[in-house]
């Protein structure tokens, strides 16, 4: 834009400064050049001539310089300072375009002439022409071409030409500048004769022609179809037909042409497109082959003729090949509750396909077999049955509508034969865990199993499996896998004859902080320590694995401590009985939690212990005074005798006699007893009645009682007695009773009071009658003679009143024989 202000200015200056004459006004000096164009780095040779009737130089010397653009350029050394001819050489024009002035010195300089100059580049030939024939309705040909990689600086101008030889007609196409392509209308060229088609460039500095191109519009090299139209129909066992045409306007050509066709198909889980396959003058239709069974695939086509472009591709249409019976074997995994109480093995048998399995079809099943017995159906992945523990293995068919295929599941035992030895997962990816183990060389090994599932979740159609080979070491699992959720990993040695222990351990795909964290339980023991514990976190809120606990407790004037717990204790012993207050952290990988602080206080232990000691002391007391009391101020024996027991002494004891004649008895004698009662019993006791009077002690002890309050001892009663019997003597019967045919019943009483055990042990004493004032002759007492001296042998008969049970006894025992 420059240069162009610049030689408007020029114009307008020179016309100004010019000489006025009958043609009007005439410029005071005029440029020669020997071109205003010019090969760019050539050089300018310019020639200054000033007018006679210049009025800027009328009566005065003339001095002349020259100027390019803004810069001073030397002037020729043969121009004198008083001619009015300059002139002045540019040994190289560098410049594109500039103004080049011729100027008078004075002040200001006077501008009295002046020329653009230009400088460029001839055009370079077009190159790569090629022209395309597009048979679609109106047919065209297009053809394109390059203009070269050098910039000529210089507008160059474009024109298409076309001869076509049959008819003598030649067409030219002239294009806007800039443009490099051209489409020829159908009504100026011929589609089955040849023509001749170039490129001319032309500008300043010259013009060039490109290579002629000489075609048939229909011909291999530039013929361009449409995309065609296809429909996919399943043929025979593995294969697709192909239907294909041209696009109506170009139909005419599939029937006397022989054209290429390229086709490439793809797998509906599939997300890239197979290498395309060539067909070498193909026809309609199109066999593709060598695919899976039962599976849809997406096809696409092109075509060209001979060695022309191809094609766009076709859209895509779709097509199921047929169903046939399912190839390959099927990936087993089996679980053996094996209880030694059983006769038979529970098992749950799990599968997947193998990298080799197709199923071939629709709605495929899976059927167990043992011995040819069908002990299981389903269409899921998993089966439970129970079998006899004779048997070796079983069968697993995958069925559908055209057949099946079988595969062999041997029955591997458990064996305690350990294996692996460590086992981790980490995350690979969003959805797949990266499952590597250490493992000990062993014999017979055939393989890993990986199994997993998620914790929680129950049910069998939750567990997966995967099968590494004897040398791996490592496996990606894949699955839906969600964050934060744990699951359960277990890696299983497999081998020829069983399987081996497994090693099994929980993972995450991505860990973050637990949701909760426990409430801390705070108790103190009696040594001053201080016990903090809580229970576990529930395995759906812990977002991770655990790593540690932290417990952080302070005191009121202290600082913060901190205690790291075992994941597995959930408890700490604090040594500081001072404690003020304490709160809980749980972490994971993915970050920690904290829980609310608890704040809690304790009395010293001196104080607890003197308050637990005084409140003891008067409880004892006031316990003691009123037993003291209450035995002290009562009336009833019974209740004294339970702190002073009475003891009966036997050698001390009298005899309390009480006259007393059975009405039955005939004898008139009196039966002197001391405490002795004759309970009313039955003649015959059976067995029952018998072992319950021999083994009862509570039913002796009662008729010990009963001698006491005897109905037949008058003045004697047995619950205000200070004596304690010692013995009960049932018979059968007495006086004139019939004679028992059971053997006399001597039960010998359960008192456990103690015989004088204070006394030591001594040698009974002589006894005598002493007969006491204000007492019959038949009352007498026992009591321990003085001098021990045995007296004169008495009567038989008045020795039996010395011993009133003897004589009782054998009285009963007279009567009753």
């Amino acid at each position: 834009m420059i240069p162009k202000w610049m030689s408007v200015i020029v114009m307008l200056v020179t016309f100004v400064n010019g000489a006025r004459n009958d043609d009007g006004i005439q410029p005071c000096a005029k440029i020669h050049t020997s071109s205003s164009v010019v090969p760019l780095g050539s050089p300018v040779i310019a020639t200054c001539v000033i007018r006679e009737d210049c009025p800027l130089v009328t009566g005065q010397a003339v001095h002349i310089e020259w100027r390019l653009d803004d810069r001073l350029i030397p002037s020729s050394p043969e121009a004198s300072e008083s001619s009015r001819v300059s002139r002045a050489v540019i040994s190289s024009f560098n410049h594109t375009r500039a103004i080049l002035t011729c100027c008078i010195q004075a002040s200001p300089p006077q501008v009295v002439a002046g020329v653009e100059i230009r400088a460029g580049y001839p055009p370079e030939a077009p190159q790569n022409l090629t022209c395309q024939t597009n048979l679609t309705n109106p047919n065209t040909i297009t053809c394109s071409w390059d203009p070269g990689q050098t910039e000529t600086h210089l507008p160059t101008e474009y024109s298409l030409h076309t001869e076509i030889w049959a008819d003598n007609e030649n067409y030219s196409y002239k294009l806007p500048q800039g443009v490099h392509h051209y489409t020829i209308p159908r009504f100026e060229f011929v589609l089955l004769y040849d023509m001749k088609i170039y490129v001319k460039a032309v500008n300043e500095l010259g013009e060039t022609t490109s290579a002629p191109l000489v075609l048939e519009p229909v011909m291999e090299k530039i013929m361009h179809f449409d995309p065609p139209s296809i429909q996919v129909i399943p043929k025979k066992y593995g294969c697709l037909r192909l239907n294909w045409n041209l696009s109506p306007d170009q139909a005419w050509l599939q029937a006397c042409r022989s054209l290429n066709l390229e086709y490439r198909f793809k797998s509906v889980d599939s997300t890239q497109w197979n290498d395309p396959v060539f067909v070498q003058n193909a026809k309609t239709p199109v066999d593709m082959c060598h695919l899976l069974h039962w599976t849809r695939y997406f096809a696409q086509i092109r075509v060209r003729y001979q060695q022309s472009p191809w094609s766009e591709w076709s859209s895509s249409q779709s097509g199921v090949t047929l169903e046939s019976a399912p190839t390959g074997r099927l990936d087993s995994w089996m679980e053996i509750s094996d209880d030694p109480l059983l006769k038979q093995l529970n098992i749950s048998l799990f599968w997947k396909p193998s990298k080799g399995f197709r199923a071939n079809g629709q709605n495929v099943s899976y059927i167990v077999l043992v011995q040819r017995r069908e002990v299981c159906s389903t269409r899921e992945n998993y089966c439970t049955f129970s079998i006899s523990r004779s048997i070796k293995k079983v069968y697993l068919k995958a069925v559908n509508a055209a057949g099946t295929s079988s595969t062999v599941v041997h029955i591997y035992k458990h064996k305690a034969h350990p294996v692996v030895l460590d086992a981790t997962a980490v995350p690979n990816g969003n959805n797949s865990f990266l499952v590597q183990w250490r493992s000990m060389d062993s014999s017979g090994l055939i393989d890993y199993v990986v199994k997993w599932r998620p914790l929680l979740k129950s049910g069998l159609s939750h567990i997966q499996f995967d099968i590494a080979g004897q040398n791996q070491s490592s496996i990606v699992i894949t699955g839906s896998f969600e964050p934060y959720k744990p699951y359960g990993i277990s890696v299983y040695p497999r081998f020829t004859d069983g399987i081996g222990p497994p090693k099994t351990f929980n993972a995450y795909l991505r860990e973050k902080a637990p949701s909760m964290v426990p409430k801390l339980n705070i108790q103190k023991s009696w040594n001053s320590d201080i016990k903090i514990t809580w229970e576990e976190i529930p395995l759906d809120q812990r977002n991770g694995k655990i790593q540690d606990y932290t417990v952080f407790y302070w005191n009121q004037k202290g600082p913060v401590n901190v205690v790291n717990v075992d994941t597995e204790k959930r408890s700490v012993i604090l040594k500081d009985p001072s404690v003020h207050g304490a709160v809980l952290m749980v972490s994971t990988l993915g970050g920690s939690l904290n829980g609310s602080a608890v704040h809690f206080e304790f009395q010293p232990f001196d104080e607890v212990a003197s308050a637990v000691i005084v409140i003891g002391s008067v409880f004892g007391l006031s316990l003691l005074i009123i037993v003291i009391v209450l035995t002290c101020s009562s009336k009833h024996k019974r209740f004294k005798g339970i702190f002073w027991p009475v003891v009966p002494d036997p050698a001390n004891s009298f005899r309390t006699s009480t006259r007393y004649t059975h009405p039955s008895c005939d004898s008139e004698d009196p039966i002197y007893l001391s405490h002795l009662s004759f309970p009313d019993i039955p003649m015959k006791l059976s067995k029952e009645e018998d072992d319950l009077w021999i083994n009862s002690a509570e039913e002796t002890s009662d008729l010990g009682e009963s001698i006491c309050g005897s109905p037949f001892i008058t003045e004697y009663s047995g619950s205000n007695s200070d004596s304690v019997p010692y013995a009960t003597v049932v018979f059968s019967g007495f006086c004139n009773s019939p004679p028992p045919k059971e053997p006399h019943v001597y039960l010998r009483s359960e008192s456990t009071q103690p015989l004088l055990e204070a006394e030591e042990p001594f040698t009974p004493k002589c006894y005598q009658n002493l007969a006491l004032g204000g007492m019959t002759e038949e009352q007498h007492f026992f009591g321990p003679s003085h001098d021990c001296v045995p007296e004169e042998v008495a009567d038989p008969e008045s020795l039996w009143d010395d011993f009133p049970f003897l004589r009782a006894l054998a009285m009963n025992d007279t009567e009753n024989d």
